[in-house]
């Protein structure tokens, strides 16, 4: 999965930098590549990039829930030390 994110990413690019080129020429066709190539990017490379990402992740780890606030405030609390006398 993650060579084929890889290259799915490098393709998306190329027909974005060949949208540029083709719009050197034909300004109509050159603006239509690239449109297709950004919703082709944002439309179907970022859920599959999202999905594969957090697969195996629990959304409630992530979240400030009144657990997880109370972990980072004992975490963030400097510890109260004695001194000896």
């Amino acid at each position: 999965m993650k060579w084929f994110l890889r290259a799915f990413f490098v393709l998306v690019i190329a027909n974005i930098i060949a949208g540029y080129v083709i719009r050197q020429k034909d300004m109509a066709l050159g603006e239509k590549w690239i449109g297709l190539s950004v919703a082709t990017g944002f439309f179907i490379y970022m859920p599959i990039f999202l999905v594969h990402r957090w697969k195996g992740k629990q959304l409630k780890d992530y979240t400030l829930s009144p657990e997880n606030l109370k972990k980072m405030k004992e975490t963030l609390e400097p510890t109260k030390t004695t001194k000896k006398k």
